[in-house]
């Protein structure tokens, strides 16, 4: 069976047990076999003694790494005075070469593979040079698309999923409302039936993509029940008379992404544009957190990397007292400690990641890991910045860019107070009620 033509290319084989992809000019063959064969102890690093990686993660690594630096970084900077990178010529390069659906079924544009390589793609994303472009690439593919790929019908697949996996259209999800961030269930929004319609009412916040957006994947309350089953999912085009978008965000960080706030004002869609079952909603978008977050630690993880080895590089050359600034023991003990920690958590996520695509539920570690993950950052950051100097307090290093946006991750996709909270209840711990 032929799929896309241009930078992608699959086949799948008689047996349909290995398929061949070829991404950038890079071609590997793919397999459930070969994804699980145990590789000699003596093979490379990069091919043989990772716990969840093989070859075909590293190819699909690699692939993505030149678009970055060929397509991508190149603009950063440009893009971040800007306030707003252009999603649509982005989006079109990464869909055309299978970006936007690794895990997303195959009928519709996706490579049909498991979430470990959505990790793997959210680890090269980090070589970005800022977070924000991360973030919105993250929300078109792990927080917009994943209940609709899962629960939408064939009709909204076409019209909603497909465009999105190939580039054609950008996602946003409309979940917070200026009232209701992390506790999702207090949202007000309202989705009211009038015949074969929604009527909606209400306004979202903090909308990534907002500005730009062809669909949103809207979280609306549509009717008087319980607050976590009165709610649903729906497709709504961004074009609808009565959408108003009333502003993009002023950030401190993350500034090339566009984030607005968004109106809506009897707002009418189709009732077929309600994704799987009316008042499933809210656990339809509890089901993608797991996914959400690990997504959002996998991403981090590299800029931390880049990070810290690029203050290695710097205090290494910098010199104070005669010395270069990481020959003092308080800096390459700091950094040494730093790293140590980014292994942790790297471990956490693997295991985690191992774990979910083995069909386990990993609630407990996904939060876990997110809260870590808010936490180091913004530890890392604050550290390496110090070492920078005054180089440190300006927008021409790395350092300062990943001090602001990194800051973000504790606060977004669940505060670190939610995630603890997560954890206590997993741990028996909560106050009863």
């Amino acid at each position: 069976m032929a799929l896309r033509e241009g930078a992608l290319r699959m086949n799948f084989l008689a047996n349909r047990n290995f398929y061949k992809f070829t991404s950038v000019g890079l071609v590997r063959t793919l397999s459930e076999k070969v994804s699980t064969k145990p590789k000699p102890s003596s093979a490379p690093e990069t091919t043989g003694d990772h716990l969840l990686y093989t070859q075909e993660h590293f190819a699909l690594k690699d692939s993505l790494r030149k678009i970055i630096d060929q397509e991508i970084n190149p603009y950063v900077d440009q893009w971040e005075a800007e306030g707003m990178f252009p999603a649509h010529k982005v989006f079109k390069v990464l869909g055309n070469a299978g970006f936007l659906g690794v895990n997303k079924p195959v009928e519709y544009g996706g490579l049909g593979l498991d979430f470990s390589y959505s990790v793997a793609v959210s680890e090269e994303l980090g070589n970005i040079n800022c977070g924000g472009i991360p973030m919105a690439i993250g929300v078109q593919t792990d927080m917009a698309t994943p209940a609709l790929a899962r629960f939408g019908s064939e009709e909204l697949k076409q019209e909603f999923l497909l465009p999105s996996i190939l580039g054609d259209k950008v996602a946003c999800l409309g979940v917070s409302e200026v009232g209701a961030g992390s506790d999702v269930a207090s949202i007000r929004t309202r989705a009211v039936r009038k015949g074969d319609e929604f009527v909606v009412s209400g306004g979202k916040m903090w909308t990534t993509n907002g500005t730009q957006a062809d669909w949103m994947c809207l979280l609306a309350n549509t009717s008087d029940g319980p607050a976590h089953k009165n709610k649903s999912l729906i497709c709504l085009p961004m074009d609808l008379p009565g959408i108003h978008i009333a502003r993009k965000i002023d950030k401190m960080g993350m500034r090339s992404s566009d984030t607005a706030e968004v109106f809506f004002d009897d707002v009418r869609v189709p009732c077929k544009n309600m994704i799987g079952q009316e008042g499933m909603g809210f656990t339809y978008q509890m089901l993608q957190f797991q996914e959400e977050r690990l997504w959002a630690v996998a991403n981090i993880l590299t800029m931390m990397d880049n990070v810290i080895q690029q203050t290695i590089q710097y205090t290494r050359q910098r010199k104070i007292f005669k010395l270069p600034v990481l020959y003092h023991q308080t800096v390459h003990f700091r950094l040494a400690e730093l790293e140590t920690e980014v292994e942790l958590l790297r471990s956490l996520l693997h295991r985690a990641t191992a774990l979910f695509i083995r069909g386990n539920d990993v609630t407990k570690l996904a939060s876990m890991a997110k809260l870590k993950a808010g936490r180091l950052c913004r530890e890392l950051g604050d550290s390496c910045l110090q070492f920078w100097g005054g180089m440190g307090f300006t927008n021409d290093v790395l350092v300062s860019r990943f001090y602001r946006d990194s800051r973000l991750l504790s606060i977004g996709g669940g505060a670190d107070e939610v995630m603890l909270a997560i954890i206590c209840k997993y741990m028996d711990t909560l106050p009863r009620k």
